[in-house]
């Protein structure tokens, strides 16, 4: 589906106070954006905000930043946070890769992928969120126990992501094919695709990593 642009979306966006101005200045000093030390935690590709947004509402003690490349996208979010000014959320509108260069080592305790883009041709794979460049840059990023949760609805993107990660050096704490009728449905907070998904009957996948430990 064709995105549609917003005229003056970018403008706004740089003109908007829950978008973090300058990241790579911030890099290291994230505590000083949310003038707390709770932890930090990222979505990669938030979409109008909807996940994000409710996560920051049940959980006050952790701060949050959504990261969206497309400007249009991201201005819906930034419309909805002007209206409810949740104290911790923050926005960045950049490509996930240049994540490195803005937070330091450390600093994210918890990356979510929700429903990101299949990029379903081979010659497109090293654009999945879940591919080995962008799992370096989580790996430089999320704390020692840091996690990534990734959710899709794209079994071929979920089954490469089930090859992906463990090859990355990464190892899998629990995945299944279909969230919604497992163990691990309690407590899960849905993205709009996900509700639009699971309204359809299409069954959701989801798995958790972290960081093989070294023996």
């Amino acid at each position: 589906m064709r995105l549609r642009h917003i005229t003056g979306a970018e403008q706004q966006i740089a003109e908007s106070i829950h978008v973090v101005s300058d990241p790579e200045t911030r890099q290291g000093r994230w505590p000083e954006v949310y003038g707390n030390d709770h932890p930090l935690h990222v979505e990669i590709g938030m979409g109008k905000g909807k996940f994000l947004m409710e996560l920051a509402r049940q959980n006050p003690q952790i701060n949050y930043l959504g990261v969206e490349i497309y400007s249009s996208v991201l201005l819906r979010a930034v419309r909805k946070q002007e209206e409810e000014r949740l104290p911790n959320v923050r926005f960045l509108c950049v490509d996930a890769l240049k994540l490195s260069d803005i937070l330091g080592p450390g600093e994210a305790a918890k990356i979510y992928l929700n429903f990101s883009d299949p990029w379903p041709k081979d010659r497109h794979a090293k654009r999945r969120l879940t591919s080995p460049r962008f799992l370096a840059v989580y790996d430089r990023i999320l704390t020692p126990d840091g996690t990534v949760e990734f959710k899709t609805d794209n079994k071929g993107l979920f089954e490469y992501s089930l090859e992906s990660i463990p090859a990355a050096g990464w190892e899998i704490i629990y995945s299944t094919f279909d969230l919604h009728h497992s163990e691990y449905a309690e407590g899960n907070v849905m993205t709009e695709y996900e509700e639009k998904f699971a309204a359809e009957g299409k069954p959701i996948c989801k798995l958790v990593a972290s960081r093989r430990k070294k023996e």
